[in-house]
């Protein structure tokens, strides 16, 4: 069974986490890692990368932080995945043959049928879940994306 990798789940969670606290104020590094009890330094890569790829927006400054590039709805989960896997991605080339000719084939085919379901799931359908959870506790409703 394909299984995200740490970092792409720590991803997602930081964008469902700015999408539900950044309302109209960007979300510090800081305080997203405080909430996911991890060191900042451990988290700002993934961040930026995210800004990088127009995903997230970063917003300098003293009240600075973080918002979401585009609306929720706009950014799927493998928007993210893809975006921190681009990096993790293994060469093959020192792999035996049956590796690289049978074996890599059939799990990319697989891979591929991953990637077009999580292209199905969005940043808004998980904000929803979160709300249905109760993990938004204290959120204005209303805004979601700023210009």
């Amino acid at each position: 069974m394909p299984r995200l990798s740490d970092k792409s789940l720590l991803a997602i969670a930081a964008v469902v986490d700015v999408a539900l606290h950044a309302r109209g104020t960007p979300v510090a590094a800081k305080a997203l890692a405080a909430r996911h009890e991890l060191p900042p330094r451990h988290l700002e890569p993934v961040l930026q990368a995210l800004v990088h790829a127009g995903v997230l927006k970063g917003v300098r400054g003293p009240r600075g932080g973080y918002e979401l590039a585009r609306e929720r709805r706009r950014i799927t989960v493998a928007d993210v995945v893809r975006v921190v896997e681009q990096d993790a991605e293994d060469a093959i080339g020192n792999f035996p043959p049956i590796v690289r000719e049978i074996v890599q084939p059939a799990v990319a085919e697989a891979e591929r049928g991953f990637e077009v379901a999580l292209d199905g799931v969005t940043i808004e359908e998980l904000c929803r879940t979160a709300a249905q959870d109760g993990a938004r506790r204290g959120l204005p409703e209303g805004i979601d994306f700023t210009i």
